[in-house]
């Protein structure tokens, strides 16, 4: 009996496939896996993989948080409308620009929390584009007018993990800042440090006044404020609860709940070993050993409290408004301590979410992460004006090959990407107004339908 050629090929294919399942790889080296593994557990004194989780953004008990504003859900509730309100900008320079910004004008989702440009500005800006990207100075405002920063606006997310806040980390009444009641000087926006408040409550308090914004009666009319307040504040007496303080410090409050926590890396480290691809966990293992990344960005949001020189360029070219460089911005941490040793030294940033930003470095002089990547391990500053002498110990050749150039770069771009940071932005704001900016040309980017 002849067998039909179909079923010989059938048999054949089934031989084949019989033989080679012993033989395919598998689909991950679990060999990086044991990798990656001990060298998190030799950066974090031997807590291991647990010591780099984020926690969940509603777990209040394991977010970090200042003693004097323990976190509430009426609190955070209050902060995320208020942070994302243009009813807070009615102290502007200008009539036409009042009501027309927030701060997630310069700190939105779309940039991880940044700016999409350069540099950002809230009063006196036009536009949004899709993030930020396309705010440009309004015609008709004078550039001395505009409310712009010398510095590069830094991320918001994951700040629960910094005790104090900016670059140079001059807002904050303790950690790095403990015994330094000398340099706040009255009359300054250091003097909110005497609150004794850490450092995002102090820059969302201060924030305020810097950046024209205030409470105002016009929104206690909103009911909605009102009674959020009288949530959020109800062991406070009535003249005490609807301030610049409270406003400060609901805000700093959401801030703290902003956290990167569905990152992919974030889920490896909770157990999901097929979270980061094979090219990723080979840049998580040179981020942890040999680039030596972990020296300065250590914990969950792979940041740190120190102050470094790296020698890249100040904020100025192309975009950037206003008298830059701006000589006392520039002097990083020494700008705040008056002492040498600390000019050109910049706080650690966190790590996560860089990749749409657009704009990296506290001069907004990478626009890529892996430029980033490459400058570090070339060890050359850009910057010829900062002396040698203030540059880290740290920063020398990393000796990395293009290789793992490209695989350090695929765990910083992608591992530690969140994709859905749209969670902590409102699906709108008791005011009715178009956020997170209300200007005309923003409302058509943005789309919005006003009444």
């Amino acid at each position: 009996m002849k067998i039909p050629i179909i079923t010989l090929v059938l048999l054949a294919m089934i031989t084949v496939s019989c033989t080679q399942h012993d033989v395919v790889p598998p689909l991950h080296d679990e060999s990086l896996d044991k990798q990656l593994m001990e060298l998190l557990e030799s950066n974090s004194d031997g807590v291991g993989a647990t010591h780099y989780i984020l926690p969940s953004n509603d777990d209040f008990s394991k977010i970090p948080q200042d003693p004097n504003n323990p976190l509430t859900r009426a609190k955070v509730e209050l902060g995320k409308l208020l942070f994302h309100d243009p009813v807070l900008a009615i102290n502007s320079k200008f009539e036409m620009y009042r009501k027309s910004y927030s701060c997630a004008t310069c700190h939105h989702h779309q940039a991880g929390f940044q700016s999409g440009r350069i540099q950002g500005i809230s009063e006196g800006g036009s536009g949004f584009g899709i993030r930020g990207e396309n705010r440009v100075k309004d015609d008709i405002c004078p550039e001395d007018s505009l409310d712009i920063q010398p510095i590069r606006s830094p991320a918001t997310l994951n700040s629960a993990y910094q005790a104090v806040m900016l670059w140079n980390g001059q807002f904050g009444a303790t950690g790095p800042n403990a015994g330094t009641q000398n340099l706040w000087t009255p009359g300054t926006p250091l003097e909110t440090n005497f609150l004794g408040y850490q450092g995002i409550e102090t820059q969302a308090i201060a924030g305020l006044t810097v950046h024209r914004m205030g409470i105002a009666e016009e929104l206690l009319e909103i009911t909605d404020y009102k009674e959020m307040f009288d949530a959020a504040f109800p062991d406070l007496p009535i003249q005490e609860r609807y301030t610049n303080i409270t406003a400060g410090l609901a805000m700093a409050a959401y801030e703290r709940t902003i956290l990167a926590n569905e990152a992919p890396f974030q889920y490896y480290l909770k157990g999901n070993n097929t979270a980061l691809s094979d090219i990723q966990k080979k840049g998580a293992i040179l981020f942890f050993g040999k680039a030596n990344c972990a020296q300065c960005h250590n914990g969950p949001a792979l940041n740190s409290m120190a102050f470094y020189g790296y020698g890249m360029k100040d904020l100025k070219g192309e975009g950037v408004y206003g008298n830059n460089p701006d000589l006392n911005t520039i002097k990083g941490r020494g700008g705040f301590t008056g002492s040498e040793q600390d000019e050109n030294k910049f706080k650690v940033p966190q790590l996560y979410n860089m990749k749409t930003s657009g704009f990296l470095g506290h001069g907004s002089s990478f626009t890529k992460v892996e430029d980033v990547v490459r400058y570090k391990n070339t060890g050359i500053k850009e910057n010829e004006l900062v002396p040698d002498e203030h540059l880290a110990e740290a920063f020398a050749p990393l000796g990395l090959s293009e290789a793992e150039i490209i695989q350090l770069t695929a765990f910083l771009e992608n591992g530690l990407y969140d994709t859905n940071l749209s969670r902590y932005e409102p699906d709108y704001v008791p005011s009715g107004l178009c956020f997170p900016n209300n200007d005309e040309a923003s409302r058509m980017d943005l789309g919005c339908i006003l009444p």
